[in-house]
């Protein structure tokens, strides 16, 4: 007896023009919360080997496959790489990288529908030494009503410093309850011992 051939699942997504920039990855089925969608492959090489490769980029240019494992090691998947470097930022994302044991991986944090563009937020690290138009340069295009203009991290903003009380008064306080709660304990033991 022959077995029924077995379908092919449909994959996951395929890459096509998008609207947001250049090149996009889009669901082709329904992807549930939680899916390990596509590990972020590319030539893993250091932080130096890697600015050296792109020294001569023009300052201007936003488009990278540049992605930080750790202190030590960049995953450049211009080199090498896969559809994950197709993947698109966006304020407001659907999915968020997450690296396990040196690698990287795209997952899901919401259902996608299919036909929806992944996304996930590349939260560029700003450094001191950024040309002045650096939010321009990596300006957001991805159209969310949430969108704060820019694939870097968000500004850090100033700390407010905490109000507390002065300990001084709050010890008072404590001190002061404590007699209020005595003589009230006080007076109704007298009151006790006289019978009232």
């Amino acid at each position: 007896m022959k077995k029924p051939p077995r379908r092919r699942p449909t994959p996951l997504f395929e890459v096509r023009h998008s609207p947001i920039h250049g090149y996009g990855v889009f669901a082709a089925r329904r992807i549930r919360k939680g899916t390990t969608i596509i590990e972020y492959l590319g030539d893993r090489v250091s932080h130096a080997q890697a600015d050296a490769r792109y020294e001569d980029k023009d300052p201007n240019d936003n488009h990278t496959f540049l992605f930080t494992v750790d202190a030590k090691t960049v995953i450049d998947a211009g080199v090498d790489g896969n559809e994950a470097r197709y993947i698109n930022h966006g304020c407001d994302p659907n999915c968020e990288s997450t690296t396990l044991n040196k690698r990287i991986f795209i997952e899901a944090i919401r259902t996608i529908q299919p036909g929806e563009e992944l996304s996930y937020d590349y939260q560029i690290q700003r450094d001191s030494d950024d040309p002045p138009n650096v939010d321009e340069v990596y300006a957001c295009r991805c159209g969310a009503k949430n969108c704060r203009g820019s694939m870097l991290e968000a500004p850090k903003k100033p700390r407010k410093p905490a109000r507390r009380a002065p300990k001084r008064a709050v010890a008072k306080k404590k001190d002061q309850g404590r007699k209020r709660a005595a003589r009230r304990g006080g007076v109704a033991e007298r009151a006790r011992r006289r019978g009232r």
